[in-house]
């Protein structure tokens, strides 16, 4: 995706967000929020059909959120993390979340709508790089998986906005994929490695630069050292796949097939069927093998990120 211009990158992640917010798979995205971090004291204070195994991370673990404050989820999905931030934040905060796609916003306003106390939580419709919120809105950002989707052109521009949107004090805490190494050009045009967020993935002098160029100080990120080939190796039931028989999974971070699904409950995968929309032709079908079989630790990992406005 390095040679494609930032309209086609937004609508190809976007085409693969509207499948996967017809997802369905609890147990799936169940067992990778517990990959990553998430207790189930923490998963019980989610709406179930809010997590779709989207995450990376568990940006809430460092974001230390505190009664009253105001917190804003910049890619909040179906609303899996600013839900639990609301709780968080209580009656007197405010939680926002933020999201380009329209079928996750529908998603995230029907489960807001049949779950009690929620009254403190809303939905934006926009892109990160131009957030449609005031400056000094905001104690604490979050952010679970999103930045590495963002055009490259766009990721300073995306750390600007945080700045502006944080009150003099506040404070990013963000879970993201970023390359442990150069990645491969093959790898960086594979629009299936990109809306997989893969591809899309800055190296960390890269991020180090966005923070500080946006005016962020006492900036910490880590590698928290879990496994990406959860993504990979889960069942739809939340099992274990056996190795050798894995197809990549229904997560934003499972890379998608060359051929996205129209239609289908979940964000899409490649099936075995040859009737399978996933799988046209010998070519994707190789492509969705290839991917499958992708040691995504080899290349990537799963970051934790902690900065405060100057």
């Amino acid at each position: 995706m390095a040679s494609s211009n930032t309209s086609e990158i937004y609508h190809q992640v976007s085409k693969h967000y509207s499948a996967a917010s017809k997802s369905t798979s609890a147990k799936y995205g169940e067992a990778v929020a517990k990959s990553f971090g998430y207790t189930e004291d923490e998963l019980a204070n989610i709406p179930e059909d809010a997590n779709l195994g989207l995450s990376c991370g568990n940006p809430l673990a460092i974001a230390s959120l505190r009664e009253g404050e105001t917190v804003v989820d910049l890619g909040s999905g179906a609303g899996f993390d600013i839900f639990l931030a609301s709780s968080k934040v209580g009656a007197s905060g405010k939680a926002i979340g933020v999201d380009m796609n329209d079928d996750m916003l529908a998603r995230a306003n029907k489960i807001k709508a049949t779950k009690p106390n929620r009254d403190n939580v809303s939905f934006v419709k926009g892109v990160i790089s131009a957030i449609p919120l005031e400056s000094g809105t905001a104690d604490c950002i979050i952010s679970n998986c999103v930045i590495n989707l963002v055009p490259e052109s766009d990721k300073p521009i995306v750390f600007k906005e945080m700045h502006r949107l944080l009150k003099a004090g506040g404070r990013i805490a963000i879970s993201d994929i970023l390359a442990k190494q150069p990645l491969p050009q093959n790898m960086r045009d594979d629009i299936a490695m990109y809306v997989g967020c893969i591809a899309g993935a800055s190296q960390l002098s890269e991020y180090k630069k966005y923070l500080s160029d946006a005016g962020f100080d006492e900036v910490l990120i880590s590698d928290t050292k879990a496994n990406l080939n959860v993504y990979l190796d889960t069942n739809q039931d939340g099992s274990t796949k056996k190795k050798g028989t894995g197809v990549a999974g229904d997560s934003c971070c499972a890379p998608a097939p060359a051929v996205p699904c129209e239609g289908t409950p979940s964000s899409c995968k490649p099936e075995d069927s040859k009737d399978s929309c996933c799988v046209t032709n010998s070519s994707d079908s190789a492509q969705a093998g290839a991917v499958a079989e992708t040691d995504l630790n080899a290349f990537v990992g799963s970051y934790k990120i902690y900065a405060i406005k100057k």
